[in-house]
């Protein structure tokens, strides 16, 4: 595996108008997200080049934009907002800490290899958590929007002060923030490749602002300190290390799950595919930086990557373009967003949190699964008012449940007792010898991977199975066997032979055989016992019949 990501020079014209792009989407965004989370403009755009630039070195998607997006300014919001409650003089350098934690869990995830993992959540999960990430983007900017700061305690601070936020409105900043949102809303989809809607709105808003209410009393950004941000060192507090830890968990899971499913639309668009694991370790590389110089997180980004995939961007030479003019900004040019309006960023970072919610899919869910509705209701609700990582693994769990369930009821027909000659699954020679046994031969077939849902199945049919004197375990079509089942087994085989009943293994593949031979079983049975085919264990369990005693009833049950 290669150290950095695909950047080559073949496409440069692509490649330098997909990050030109790309940044000029970046720059409203990056501003809107740091202003959002409480740390800032200044963190926003630390954020948007520093995750942008390690994630372009030494990510794995080549088209892959990394940048602060809403899921984990959400999260920064609360982090911040907790830390800076705890310690008012360090909060905000803890919470800078948390984020180079993050990026440090990001690498460690990529060095377990578990990014694979990440890309397999249900759908229903995804879609209701990015949907309460959406929902809760959308409340915490109701402050703003109303021309006002956001209140403490999150969403549900902000639904207890709704009556004093309405009641103390500002009806300039209303006014600007609302139609910032309409202008962002009502764009016309043709122009969009001409002018990326944020960034004129940030312009328009701006200048609105400055030429026609320049006498009011308007909310601004302020001046952001140029030149190159200084270096953070990890801040920890005794009282709050765990708090910590667990932040940054959650922030290196949200991280991953948000740079992953990006990785994967950006994969079906290029046609390439990207490794998981190593673009973990480059959005690690990515925020850690963010966290040492004091900017906000980030993860891939739709948009972005969208925009820079369409716009030519082919390898990771676009993101360094992105990165770098970002830069430019940073070190010479912030002075000029002193007097963009605040509210004006709120309609932006409003108009994202809708843009999150799974429109599409609400809307359909429940014609798809009544099940699955609810599941990603209750993973909406968990999100929005309870806790992300807590959302993501009660919804995870319950869909597995629900999925093993079925592939339970799937493949419950595939494990089943067959003492009847007259069954459609032999052919007519083990028919025939079948009926010649008078039923005094039993054959369990299994089919289909054996996983350990399969195990209650099995033992089921032990249950009912009838007065015997030869016992054929039949697993021609079982290609592997979990340990829950092959444990089911060997309850039914030593409980056989503890009976005087004989028991045959059929047709076992080599790693069914290799999982029983470990198991110990294998050593538990002469070795003319384990054959190849139905047919052959049947010819000699027939021979055999005649040589055992016969069972009495309390025995055979």
């Amino acid at each position: 595996m290669r150290l950095f990501n695909e950047i080559r020079f073949n496409n440069i014209r692509g490649d330098l108008f997909g990050g030109v792009t790309a940044a000029v989407i970046a720059l409203p965004m990056a501003l809107a997200f740091g202003v959002a989370s409480g740390a800032g403009p200044a963190a926003g755009l630390y954020g948007a080049v520093l995750v942008g630039l390690f994630a372009a070195i030494f990510g794995s998607t080549p088209t892959l934009i990394s940048e602060p997006t809403g899921p984990m300014t959400v999260v920064m919001t609360a982090v911040i907002a907790s830390l800076i409650a705890a310690n008012p003089e360090q909060g905000m350098a803890m919470a800078f800490t948390v984020v180079m934690m993050a990026g440090v869990f990001q690498i460690l995830f990529g060095a377990l290899k578990v990014g694979h993992y990440v890309t397999m959540m249900p759908y229903t999960v995804v879609s209701g958590f990015m949907t309460g990430i959406g929902i809760i983007l959308i409340v915490l900017q109701i402050g703003p929007f109303l021309g006002q700061p956001t209140p403490p305690n999150g969403v549900i601070g902000t639904f207890q002060s709704l009556g004093d936020l309405l009641s103390n409105i500002q009806p300039v900043e209303t006014i600007l923030a609302a139609a910032t949102f309409l202008l962002l809303v009502f764009f016309p989809q043709k122009l969009r490749k001409y002018m990326p809607p944020q960034l004129l709105a940030l312009i328009v808003g701006s200048v609105a602002s400055i030429l026609l209410l320049g006498d009011m009393e308007i909310r601004r950004i302020g001046e952001i300190p140029t030149g190159l941000p200084d270096l953070q060192l990890p801040v920890f507090s005794a009282d709050q290390w765990q708090l910590m830890v667990f932040d940054a968990l959650v922030l290196a899971v949200l991280g991953s799950i948000d740079a992953l499913l990006t990785s994967v639309i950006a994969e079906n668009l290029t046609r390439k595919e990207g490794n998981a694991n190593k673009e973990l370790f480059g959005q690690g590389i990515g925020n850690l930086a963010s966290g040492l110089f004091g900017g906000i997180p980030g993860a891939g980004a739709t948009m972005g990557t969208v925009v820079n995939i369409q716009t030519g961007g082919r390898t990771a030479l676009s993101g360094l373009v992105r990165a770098l003019l970002l830069l430019v900004v940073v070190v010479w040019a912030a002075d000029l967003t002193a007097e963009i309006p605040l509210a004006v960023l709120a309609g932006i970072a409003m108009k994202v949190g809708f843009d999150i919610i799974d429109w599409s899919f609400l809307k359909r869910a429940h014609r798809v699964s009544l099940k699955a509705t609810w599941i990603m209701y209750a993973v909406i609700g968990l999100t929005v008012f309870v806790d992300l990582i807590a959302a993501v693994a009660i919804g995870v769990f319950v869909a597995n449940l629900l999925t093993i369930e079925r592939m339970v009821k799937l493949q419950s027909d595939s494990v089943k007792a067959i003492g009847d000659h007259n069954a459609s699954d032999l052919n007519w020679d083990e028919q025939t010898l079948l009926k010649r046994s008078q039923g005094n031969i039993l054959i369990m077939s299994l089919g289909g991977s054996l996983f350990f849902g399969m195990a209650k199945a099995i033992s089921r049919q032990h249950a009912v199975l009838e007065n015997h004197k030869v016992l054929i375990v039949d697993m021609t079509d079982v290609p592997s066997l979990g340990v829950s089942s092959s444990l089911a087994l060997e309850n039914i085989v030593l409980e056989d032979q503890e009976r005087g009943c004989p028991v045959y293994l059929v047709g076992m593949t080599d790693a069914v055989h290799d999982r029983m031979k470990k198991l110990g079983l294998l050593e538990k049975l002469p070795e003319d016992r384990i054959k190849a085919t139905r047919q052959e264990a049947l010819e000699e369990a027939f021979l055999l019949v005649d040589e055992l005693p016969e069972l009495d009833a309390a025995t055979a049950s």
